[in-house]
This record gives C-alpha cells, sequence and structure tokens, in this order.
C-alpha cells in the first residue's frame, strides 16, 4: 500500500512555496520522493523551503514569479521544464485577502483579491496544465477554501469570491483533461496556523469563537496538509477528478 503514496521520480510545482501551507506541501511531497520546484513573489524568499527538501535527499530550485503574471508564470514553467524535463504535480498554493467590509472595500482591493487568487490560480493551471496535456498525464491541485463551500462573513466576500472561482475552475478542468490523463482537484482547508492568518490570530477571542466552531477542537496545524496533498497527488487517487476535498475538521458537515 505505501507505494501508492510514493512520489518518487516525480517533480512538483508548487507557488506559495515560502511559508505557510505551500512549504508544508513542498517539504511534504518531498518527504514521500518527489523533487521540487519552489516558486514565490522571490526566489529567495524560498530559501528555507529549497534547504528543507534538500536536506531529505530530494532536488530543489527556486523561481521568483507573481502568478498574476502570464509570462512569468510561463517563464517559471520553462525554468522548471528545463532543469527536471518534466512536472508531475501542481500545488497552486499562492493567495491573499483583504478583509474589509463590503459597503467599504475599495474596488481595487477587491480587484486584486480576485486577480491573485483566482486569475493567478488559473494562469498557473494553464501553463503546467498545457505540459501535462503533452504528456498525457500528471496531477494539478488547487487551494480553495472551505470559503468556498460557505459563506465566511468577517468582510471575506472578495476572498469568498476568488475561493468559490478556484472551486468552479477546478471543476471545469478537470472534465475538459481528462482524457488526457491529466487530473485536477482541489484542497478546502479552514483555518490553518499560518502567517496568513497572523492578524486573526492576535485576537484572541475571535480565534477561541473560531475554533468551538470546529468539531475537532483545533485549527490545523501546516502539518495537517501534508497528507490530503500527498493523496491527491499520488496514484491513491488515480480514479478522483474534478472534487475539492475539505480538510477541516468536521467544520462543513455540521
Amino acid at each position: 500500500m505505501a507505494d501508492l503514496f510514493d512520489l518518487s521520480g516525480r517533480v512538483a510545482f508548487v507557488t506559495g512555496a515560502a511559508q505557510g501551507l505551500g512549504q508544508g506541501a513542498a517539504v511534504g511531497f518531498a518527504r514521500y520522493g518527489a523533487d521540487v520546484v519552489c516558486v514565490d513573489l522571490a526566489a529567495d524568499a524560498c530559501a528555507e523551503t529549497v534547504a528543507r527538501v534538500e536536506a531529505l535527499g530530494r532536488q530543489a530550485m527556486a523561481v521568483g514569479c507573481s502568478v498574476t503574471d502570464e509570462q512569468a508564470v510561463g517563464a517559471a514553467v520553462a525554468a522548471a521544464v528545463s532543469r527536471f524535463g518534466q512536472l508531475d504535480i501542481a500545488f497552486n498554493a499562492a493567495g491573499i485577502t483583504k478583509r474589509v467590509a463590503s459597503t467599504d472595500i475599495a474596488p481595487a482591493d477587491w480587484r486584486r483579491v480576485i486577480e491573485v487568487n483566482l486569475v493567478g490560480v488559473f494562469l498557473c493551471c494553464q501553463a503546467v496544465g498545457r505540459h501535462m496535456v503533452a504528456r498525457g498525464s500528471g496531477s494539478i491541485i488547487n487551494m480553495a477554501s472551505v470559503a468556498a463551500l460557505g459563506a465566511m462573513g468577517r468582510g471575506n466576500t472578495p476572498y469568498t469570491a476568488s475561493k468559490a472561482g478556484v472551486a468552479g475552475l477546478t471543476r471545469e478542468l478537470a472534465i475538459e483533461w481528462a482524457p488526457f490523463g491529466v487530473r485536477v482537484n482541489a484542497l478546502a482547508p479552514i483555518q490553518f496556523r499560518t502567517p496568513f492568518i497572523t492578524t486573526l490570530l492576535a485576537d484572541e477571542e475571535l480565534t477561541r469563537r473560531l475554533v468551538a466552531k470546529i468539531p475537532l477542537g483545533r485549527m490545523g496545524e501546516v502539518e495537517d496538509i501534508v497528507g490530503p496533498a500527498v493523496f491527491l497527488a499520488s496514484d491513491a487517487s488515480a480514479m478522483i477528478t474534478g472534487h475539492v476535498l475539505p480538510v477541516d475538521g468536521g467544520y462543513l458537515a455540521q
């Protein structure tokens, strides 16, 4: 059974790899045998992730790239293929948020969240997908959110809209690319204890209320993303595509 999760000989392209869930997935893929392309706004920001991947005996490269820049994304994918010869896994974790009441948020801030979280995911899927479709295999994992499946409130409208878009995009690409052997799925996590929610964690009362709504009684930790990510990247999920998998401690089951 262990062979089902073996990623030896595969190459993973991970955005948002400098920290948080992107870093967790990158290191997790390496732990199961994959070489990793670590992508973030600045290549230097990925130094820690690269070091952790290499400490596991795997190869890694860092690429600086804005996921909203079509040419930069294409160049990042081309550089990765030039270095490793193939891409087998993509994990699209780069994302931002802007918590402002819908009556007050500036249209430019709304557009920025959509641009990074949805357009950026599409551009990465498109660039990696072209390579995978041509090869006839691959697994793409997009980072959605429980917000894609239910309203969060508290000024999260641009974030929620973007993540709902990611869920829809995931399903559409899954159907379009299934005939070419490319699977596309998404993860939908609840709040995880990462730098992404530093401001939220500073509010102890809000954090307590959020945790109280999670049946397992805690927020996610970065390590909790590794199992679901490796599952969707590996042959263990060979018959799964177009699925949005909650990683939410039971939150959506209520």
